[in-house]
């Protein structure tokens, strides 16, 4: 039992590890896209196109339609099953479980289908 509390515990700093590079790769591209935005914004003052306020305005609204699909993005990743995600973890010491063993037997299936098929195009 004690190999099962390691596997849980490992899962769930998975877990964490995945959510945390998400939340700073998520963070960096909204820096990204603020300083963008932000430079365009300018170019279009100083050109004459658009005053001061009017700059602010369509930065910000860049900005919260980027987050707005950042959120949407991530609840459309949940959505497409009310189960959670499945993650099985694999380690060397275990010994074959049945569904790995019934994995072996439908790749020597599927080996002897191939071979036949060859077989038969010879022929």
């Amino acid at each position: 039992m004690a190999g099962l509390g390691n596997i849980v515990q490992k899962a769930f700093y998975l877990g964490v590890g995945l959510a945390a590079a998400a939340g700073e790769e998520a963070g960096d591209k909204l820096t990204k896209l603020r300083v963008q935005s932000q430079k365009l914004a300018d170019e279009l003052v100083a050109k004459g196109e658009m005053n001061v306020e009017e700059a602010r305005k369509l930065v910000d609204e860049l900005i919260q339609q980027a987050q707005q699909e950042t959120v949407k993005s991530a609840e459309t990743e949940k959505t497409p099953s009310n189960e959670p995600r499945r993650i099985e973890i694999l380690s060397d010491d275990e010994a074959p479980t049945e569904a790995q063993n019934n994995v072996d037997v439908l790749r020597k299936q599927v080996q002897a289908m191939q071979d036949e098929l060859r077989r038969l195009k010879r022929d």
